[in-house]
């Protein structure tokens, strides 16, 4: 008789959806960069699919590897060699990430739960978006939704991931940029964003909005002469899974503060 699922979940969006879902007993370990979206206590920290080394993850004797994006060939090499199947997610939009959560449900034998994860997390993101609707109306006679830059990394400059986007126009505001890309100071210029927010990856909270306010070729950049330089925990907005809802909430904030000032 086979033994209970042994899985080590190698992105931090794939432990928030396994804690969800309540699945967490069946995890062994979790990639180091799980912050605040899971409370893993002392389950063994391990790396992802960017960098990993087989010893560790083989110890832990997984019978499943559940990982997402970014990948690296070399490391997927790696991870394939450990012996367990390995499931790499890639979701690109809110309709992605659904899917995934029901996927993960299926694979943990807690469809249930998870079809009711889906269910709470699109009827919260579109209270909040009631709510941002309701903002725009009051305010569409004085002024357009805000354009809205959101950006993942500063060096090489990468606009946040599409479904950031879909959270943008769900909060009320209108996405400067095309998301999930490189780039440049001029073309950010150009877009002149309302507002803008730093999610940057692998940072928490601490992305320096003084770099942005410095930066010499955005001085008449909207955003930059009001000061609406804004930072978001990047797990809130980089982790495809129900943490969105919170990063959702704090989108909704930051261009609100744009529309007051408006």
């Amino acid at each position: 008789m086979a033994g209970p699922p042994r899985i080590v979940s190698l992105a931090p969006s794939a432990t928030s959806i396994l804690w969800a879902v309540g699945a967490q007993r069946d995890v062994v370990g979790v990639s180091k960069w799980c912050g605040e979206v899971a409370a893993v206590g002392r389950l063994p920290r391990v790396g992802d699919c960017w960098a990993a080394e087989v010893e560790p993850i083989a110890r832990l004797r997984p019978t499943l590897l559940i990982g997402s994006v970014p990948f690296k060939p070399e490391t997927m090499a790696i991870l394939l060699g450990i012996g367990a199947p390995l499931l790499a997610m890639n979701p690109r939009s809110l309709a992605d990430i659904y899917s995934d959560i029901e996927m993960l449900g299926r694979i943990t034998g807690r469809g249930a739960a998870a079809a009711g994860v889906v269910r709470k997390m699109k009827r919260e993101l579109q209270a909040a978006a009631g709510r941002a609707h309701r903002r725009t109306k009051a305010t569409a006679r004085r002024a357009a939704k805000p354009r809205v830059y959101c950006e993942a990394w500063p060096n090489p400059r990468i606009s946040s991931p599409p479904w950031v986007a879909e959270l943008v126009e769900l909060a009320g505001g209108r996405p400067a940029l095309p998301a999930g890309q490189r780039v440049t100071d001029e073309q950010v210029a150009r877009a002149r964003p309302d507002v803008i927010l730093l999610a940057w990856t692998a940072t928490g909270a601490r992305a320096d909005p003084r770099r942005t306010l410095n930066e010499p070729e955005w001085r008449e950049v909207p955003a930059v002469r009001a000061g609406r330089v804004f930072v978001i925990s990047d797990e809130l907005l980089n982790t495809p899974s129900p943490i969105l809802v919170r990063g959702m909430r704090e989108l909704a904030h930051a261009i609100r503060a744009a529309e007051q000032q408006s």
